[in-house]
């Protein structure tokens, strides 16, 4: 086909595709008439698969990309001539809109351009020279093409920052332009500039103002282009947005409220207003994270978003669910308490699963995690709602349903375990009913990942209480059945040497503290035969789960040294800042936790799920939700389980010398080497405290 092109190829380029990339009378007249209709034109992408000038811009970008060779240096040379006549050209005559055209075409190209020398090294003073002059073209779409332009080419690397400045400052300028297109392309520039600065008080002085002009804009124009400006700004500034948190958060709900009518007006899937609405919900979730460590700031946005919360988590929120349950998240975790008003949402979200939302239950997780972990005398006292039997309820019908593939119930289990650790001692009455239905689940599960969920609910209740869960699984008649196939499970390898089974590191910290909690048991509901192998297995265990923090902790370190290294210069692609790898270790240090821990709360609850749970999985495809705060993380399992062996040995020294006898020199050696780390993690763990008591005195 190029072939056959390239005969007729410079008429194609020059006569046809070029000025179908130029301003037009059609464009002038929208502009005039309606400009709210070109800003949406502009930013449809529905529209752009019928716009004439977006394949004229693909057309010349796809020519470069596949021929460059032969094709961009005389399309630039081109362009370069338009730049030129149009300098030279007397007011009365320049082609502004073959400059417009010229503009489109540059900004167009602009990653093409920012890769290839010579033209590389002459963006700044092509943007200098030909662009910039166009902030103040007395004609609207020049000023609008060059904030565009601006915004495309703001991440190369300004050999003089003056020019990086006035090009911001101009960008901001059109924020107040009196064209509603100049206006918009300005707010989109800012995002690329925002992201691009190196010395935050180039913007910091005018942070108000620009805030009071983006909801100026937001007020009149739904596009989400425009919160994702917002967004930026707010991860920048981080904490430094406290002081207009509230009221930024105030001006997205009311966004957010608009956007919504308008949809549910227009009735379309592809309404820009519903769009807008999802962008106004990230948004406010952005600025939760951002201030996150300031505790009050929650107090103060909550009347704000509970309308939101409220009614988006019915039926009528399907559209956002993901967003609004994201939230719900931060509320309930960053707040110095949940309120009375935030648990009115509970019985929504339970509604909400029985209906229309099993696909969330990912996502529920996190908020129910919330409320039981840091509203457990509220969720054991309550009897208007019963919370208690509100979530047995809902288990227990998700997990006996034969319907659901097990991926689907992964959350289930998963909160069975935060009721057994964060109850420890009140929820006597739920251990039975709990481990019946994971039993009987555990009987039906193929996926290795439901297996490992549903014996680390049967170890948290063993971490409850040993004697009482022991009793029961003898009751239900599977105690032997159970231990078989835990004990199975902990010796698969593969043939590399790497476990099949509770591969994270909670997961063998989970199986740790169930199986040392089992050799507290006295001799009559623990024989011999079975306290050696469960010492064993232990041993082996925390062996396992030692290497891995060890590892972790040097991957992270590695990591560390790499981003020292690493720095992105401004001509790097910036492909954002959140990091997709595995939350590395079990971190005890619960005070670093609180700065860190939960930034990306509902993200996290995103991937909860593997991406293919086969038993073939790599470790991978296990995804890590370590960053979920629970009362085990205070728990140290070697201090434990010495302690525990300490205890034996006190109260039955017969029994313990029998043990100790029936060990080969491998486990001996394996105890030893536990007991010298524990002794090591104990007074770590003490200084860890004193620097803690100390820097909060210090505070």
């Amino acid at each position: 086909m190029y072939n056959l092109l390239q005969s007729r190829l410079d008429t194609l380029l020059f006569e046809i595709v070029f000025p179908l990339m130029c301003f037009n009378d059609n464009d002038q007249k929208l502009w005039d008439e309606d400009p709210h209709e070109y800003v949406r034109k502009g930013y449809d992408i529905i529209e752009d698969l019928y716009s004439p000038r977006t394949a004229a811009m693909d057309f010349v970008s796809e020519l470069v990309r596949k021929r460059g060779k032969e094709n961009l240096h005389k399309f630039i040379q081109f362009i370069v001539e338009i730049f030129k006549s149009y300098d030279e050209a007397p007011v009365e005559y320049k082609p502004y809109r073959q400059k417009d055209g010229a503009l489109l075409a540059i900004g167009a190209l602009c990653d093409k351009l920012k890769q290839t020398e010579p033209y590389k090294s002459q963006l700044e003073r092509m943007l200098v020279q030909h662009v910039f002059p166009e902030f103040s073209s007395p004609f609207g779409h020049l000023r609008a093409k060059a904030a565009w332009v601006a915004g495309q080419y703001a991440h190369i690397n300004f050999s003089d920052q003056n020019n990086f400045r006035k090009a911001l400052h101009s960008v901001v300028s059109g924020m107040r332009d009196p064209e509603l297109p100049v206006r918009v392309d300005s707010v989109f520039a800012l995002r690329s500039f925002v992201e691009s600065c190196r010395d935050l008080n180039e913007i910091r002085p005018i942070l108000p103002q620009l805030l009071d002009e983006f909801f100026k804009l937001m007020n009149e124009v739904e596009n989400e282009d425009l919160v994702f400006t917002l967004e930026t700004i707010v991860d920048k500034f981080g904490e430094e947005m406290a002081p207009y948190a509230l009221g930024l958060c105030q001006n997205l709900a009311a966004a957010f409220w608009r956007c919504m009518n308008t949809a549910e007006a227009d009735d379309e899937a592809d309404d820009p207003g519903a769009l807008a609405a999802v962008g106004c919900l990230r948004a406010i979730s952005t600025i939760l994270e951002s201030v996150s460590r300031l505790p009050h700031l929650f107090v103060q946005v909550e009347p704000t978003l509970l309308p939101i919360m409220r009614r988006m988590l019915t039926s009528d929120g399907q559209e956002v669910f993901e967003e609004v349950l994201e939230i719900v998240s931060y509320m309930t975790f960053f707040s110095p308490t949940i309120s009375m008003d935030m648990w009115s949402l509970w019985p929504l979200m339970m509604e909400a699963l029985a209906d229309f939302a099993i696909d969330y239950f990912p996502n529920i997780l996190v908020p129910l995690d919330n409320y039981i972990s840091r509203g457990t005398a509220r969720f054991l006292t309550c009897k208007e709602p019963d919370y208690q039997q509100s979530l047995w309820n809902m288990i227990s019908s998700i997990m006996a349903d034969k319907n659901m593939e097990d991926n689907d119930i992964e959350p289930a289990p998963k909160l069975i375990q935060v009721v057994f650790q964060n109850c420890k001692g009140q929820v006597d009455q739920w251990v039975e009913p709990y481990l019946r239905i994971t039993v009987e689940r555990l009987r039906r599960a193929e996926k290795s990942y439901l297996k490992c969920l549903l014996m680390q609910v049967i170890a948290d209740a063993l971490y409850y209480n040993a004697a009482m869960t022991l009793g029961i699984l003898q009751k239900l008649g599977v105690a032997t059945e159970i231990f078989n196939l835990w004990f199975q499970m902990l010796q698969q390898v593969r043939k590399s040497g790497v476990r099949v089974n509770f591969k994270r590191e909670h997961d063998k910290k989970v199986c740790c503290l169930g199986l040392t909690s089992l050799l507290s048991l006295p001799a009559d509901q623990l024989p011999g035969e079975a306290l050696g192998r469960v010492f064993r297995a232990t041993l082996d265990l925390l062996v396992a789960y030692k290497d891995q923090v060890a590892e972790a902790a040097k991957e992270e370190e590695a990591e560390d040294d790499d981003d020292m290294d690493g720095f992105q210069t401004d001509e790097e692609e910036d492909d954002g800042d959140v990091s997709d790898k595995e939350m590395g270790v079990d971190t005890e240090d619960g005070d670093e936790a609180d700065s860190i821990r939960l930034q990306k709360l509902a993200e996290q609850a995103k991937a909860f799920r593997p991406n293919d749970d086969s038993d073939d999985d790599s470790d991978d495809d296990y995804s890590d939700d370590e960053e979920l705060q629970s009362p085990i993380d205070e728990v140290d399992p070697f201090v434990f389980f010495v302690d525990t062996v300490k205890v034996l040995q006190a109260s039955d020294p017969l029994r313990f010398q029998n043990l100790t006898q029936t060990l080969d020199f491998h486990y001996q050696a394996l105890a030893n080497g536990v007991a010298q780390h524990a002794e090591q993690r104990r007074a770590e763990i003490e200084k860890e405290r004193m620097e803690k008591a100390t820097a909060t005195a210090a505070a």
